[in-house]
């Protein structure tokens, strides 16, 4: 019998189990969007060549256990006529995490969809020196958590107010949050060191007397294994995506030039310096 290629089975989403010669399968699944096409050839190949069920993993994939190493070719080709592929493991860059966004969502400040289909394009398996994970959340309730993650993107609106709409009902001071409007003889203040671009202002407003910009927040070198650490804001509020994929284009390059195979996102920054860091990220966004 062949020598069994454990490695290359891994890189392609196959991680071996405790029961000898199986393997749990993980499917690559993008920013958490599956089809009822997709799902239906999850089911099926769960069905013929597994135990039945699928796991739903933290990161919004699924995996299907108890597929046999024999069954693995006709595993991928079932799951290829369902519009389905496997993921990935090792070190890499791994499935793009996403909310469902303002496509769906009323209270999202971005296409989150459209943001985590572009990442994945960009790089999603890439090689790099360890594992690299991407989280992509529409607003300040963040939910994709995107501190957690090595790059994180969390939506958000630049809002100004517009004084000619503007009905004077006090709904905005009321719903604001982080107390950053006033309302006083009929009109609005805005205390934009306090603003934290949630945008609720402007979506509970009954008279649209609010103009918005999306924009994204960015962090860097999240971690929430065996070491946990909250992703560092190293860029101010960016309010265009071309310039937020230059500044992942620059982590991404600056992991893959500096860190040490097996070091986290994280580590490689607090071993080479910040300062390094930031120094190539607001480069990228000067471009």
């Amino acid at each position: 019998m062949a020598e069994i290629d454990y490695s290359t089975l891994k890189k392609g989403g196959f991680m071996r189990q405790r029961q000898k010669g199986f393997f749990s399968l993980r499917l690559g699944v993008v920013g958490g969007q599956v089809t009822s096409e997709q799902l239906n050839a999850v089911m099926k190949v769960a069905d013929t060549y597994g135990k039945g069920y699928i796991h739903l993993t933290s990161r919004q994939g699924i995996e299907i256990p108890f597929i046999n190493i024999k069954d693995i070719d006709a595993v991928k080709s079932a799951l290829a006529e369902g519009g389905i592929a496997p993921g990935v493991c090792g070190p890499r860059v791994r499935t793009v995490t996403a909310c469902q966004g303002n496509k769906v969502c009323p209270n999202a400040c971005i296409d989150t969809e459209d943001m985590a289909q572009e990442l994945s394009t960009r790089y999603f398996g890439r090689e790099l020196p360890h594992k690299f994970k991407l989280g992509v959340t529409g607003c300040q309730n963040n939910c994709l958590k995107a501190e957690e993650n090595d790059l994180g993107i969390k939506g958000g609106l630049a809002v100004k107010w517009v004084e000619e709409r503007c009905i004077s009902c006090g709904v905005c001071e009321k719903t604001c949050r982080s107390g950053a409007i006033e309302m006083s003889d009929g009109k609005i203040s805005i205390d934009y060191e306090k603003c934290n671009n949630c945008g609720r202002c402007a979506f509970t407003c009954p008279a649209d007397a609010y103009d918005t910009t999306e924009g994204y927040f960015v962090y860097f070198g999240g971690l929430f294994g065996n070491t946990i650490n909250k992703g560092t804001p190293l860029v101010p509020f960016i309010t265009d995506q071309a310039t937020v994929l230059r500044v992942c284009d620059a982590a991404i390059a600056f992991f893959r030039d500096n860190a040490r195979a097996g070091e986290r996102f994280k580590f490689t920054i607090d071993r080479v310096g910040i300062e390094a860091l930031r120094a190539k990220i607001m480069e990228a966004c000067n471009v």
